[in-house]
């Protein structure tokens, strides 16, 4: 896969792009660095903790599937 084909670094852009919000401020609401929200938008960072990723599905309130694109088997 390519940078950018991870699901997380095309679905996080998408919401935040939906919700109207700039990297900078999603990366406040969220509490994180501002680096880790570019980084993982442009597939550099592949592999963010699980605190990170709770923290930008709670302020873009999606779930952590609709962040991830990923879906548990068995729901």
């Amino acid at each position: 896969m390519s940078k950018q084909e991870y699901p997380l670094s095309k679905n996080l852009k998408k919401l935040r792009e939906k919700k109207r919000l700039s990297q900078d401020r999603l990366a406040k609401l969220a509490d994180v660095a501002n680096n880790t929200i570019i980084k993982i938008e442009q597939g550099e960072n592949i592999n963010p903790t699980l605190a990170t990723l709770k923290k930008m599905a709670k302020a873009l309130e999606v779930s952590l599937d609709e962040l991830t694109g990923y879906q548990l088997r068995g729901k």
